[in-house]
């Protein structure tokens, strides 16, 4: 196992960083990810406008981030299995194939919170 020496607000602040550039190594090299940030510009205000209490902006708000986390899981997925080898192999069609209904589910989601949060 790996340690990297860092403790503390030091260890805090590098794993900021590293996730600093997973978000921006996503944003870059992922279509779907970019169009999902651009969902949660639009949906967060709408959330906060739309939302009648705490809860429902929540909810709605909360459904948008889950998609985009689902989404980098997915992404992180696809990366190493591409890492791996790019000849056919049936797992890492599988491993491909999870992740995408993963993020299919997330979007399902997002559908079903804000069509009952409107309705």
């Amino acid at each position: 196992m790996a340690y990297s020496g860092n403790t503390g607000l030091k260890r805090i602040i590098k794993a900021g960083q590293y996730s600093w550039q997973g978000f921006r190594a996503a944003y870059k090299h992922e279509e779907a990810f970019r169009q999902e940030v651009w969902v949660l510009v639009v949906a967060v205000p709408l959330a906060l406008w739309l939302g009648e209490n705490a809860v429902e902006k929540t909810l709605m708000i909360g459904s948008v981030l889950l998609l985009l986390i689902v989404e980098l899981l997915n992404s992180a997925v696809e990366a190493v299995v591409d890492r791996t080898g790019m000849e056919p192999h049936k797992l890492s069609g599988r491993a491909k194939d999870m992740g995408s209904a993963a993020v299919f589910f997330a979007i399902l989601m997002v559908g079903v919170v804000w069509f009952f949060m409107l309705s």
